[in-house]
């Protein structure tokens, strides 16, 4: 959306979200997305192809169907939650959110070591950055700067009330700031399974090949950071975050081959998270060359 017409969209429907409690906020949410998978025809045929590399061959086309609907359901959950949070309303949302894997992000804070989250496009990660500011893990994050200004910046508003401090890819240097974070043992959440520039690193995912960004192992290796890949997701009225081990990238002869072998690594570590609950992974865009070409992934 753009001008100022698309910002003034979005803060009225963050003033309308803002009125509901958070109940009818899910259950609007969910039903508007429910709603839009029946007149989204090629977003719907992309995420059944999304669905089936996930699940398998053995599903049959009904269930993918009904996948692809409950993506667009939990999609719709996340913006109305987008739109229904203030402030006021971060004690109720930590009350309602479980987390689960942190013995060893512990144990690297304590070390002195930086932290890299490695987050797939799951549930409600924003909740995460309040659930982590709680346990005093403070999460500096990167965005994408978005066409429409004003919206970006409304963004980087609400997520700082959730206590994330972000970063927008493109004014500026993004590297500098990241390495300086983990340097001084922060923490730094990157969403890291879509390859948004195209210079990503071939991967094997969910059995195709594809690439995806090579931030998180090349950061961990400029600063000795540790990769803990951490997943998303909706859990009744809360939200879960199961964080797995941390990941180690695999020893080579050079840099490149490490971030290679380091980022299939994470790529096998995200099928993980997702397969845990695939209709919270809101991969709404094309992901792999044959969904550019519209091809089954079947073949």
């Amino acid at each position: 959306m753009k001008g100022l017409a698309g910002y003034l969209l979005y803060r009225a429907l963050s003033g309308l979200f803002g009125l509901l409690p958070a109940p009818a906020v899910r259950v609007t949410g969910r039903g508007l997305g429910t709603g839009l998978s029946y007149v989204a025809g090629e977003r719907m045929n992309l995420l059944r192809r999304h669905m089936r590399r996930v699940m398998g061959p053995d599903p049959s086309d009904d269930e993918i169907t009904a996948a692809g609907r409950e993506m667009f359901a939990s999609y719709g959950r996340y913006w109305a939650e987008v739109f229904w949070f203030r402030p006021r309303r971060k004690d109720e949302v930590i009350r309602g959110a479980r987390v689960t894997g942190l013995e060893d992000v512990f144990k690297a804070k304590e070390a002195g070591r930086g932290i890299i989250f490695a987050v797939p496009h799951m549930g409600n990660w924003e909740i995460a950055g309040a659930l982590g500011e709680s346990l005093e893990l403070n999460v500096l994050a990167v965005a994408e700067d978005l066409p429409n200004r004003r919206i970006t910046d409304w963004f980087v508003k609400t997520r700082a009330a959730y206590g994330i401090e972000i970063i927008i890819a493109g004014r500026g240097s993004t590297t500098t700031p990241l390495v300086r974070a983990l340097k001084n043992a922060q923490v730094v959440a990157l969403v890291a399974d879509r390859d948004v520039t195209g210079n990503g690193i071939e991967v094997e995912f969910f059995g195709e090949k594809t690439t995806m960004p090579a931030g998180p192992v090349s950061l961990a290796l400029m600063t000795g950071a540790a990769i803990f890949p951490i997943g998303s997701q909706f859990d009744g009225a809360g939200h879960y975050f199961p964080c797995q081990p941390e990941l180690i990238v695999p020893e080579a002869d050079d840099r490149s081959e490490r971030i290679r072998l380091g980022t299939q690594a994470l790529a096998v570590a995200y099928e993980g998270l997702i397969r845990q609950k695939p209709t919270d992974w809101h991969l709404f865009s094309a992901n792999w060359p044959s969904d550019r070409a519209g091809e089954d992934p079947d073949g």
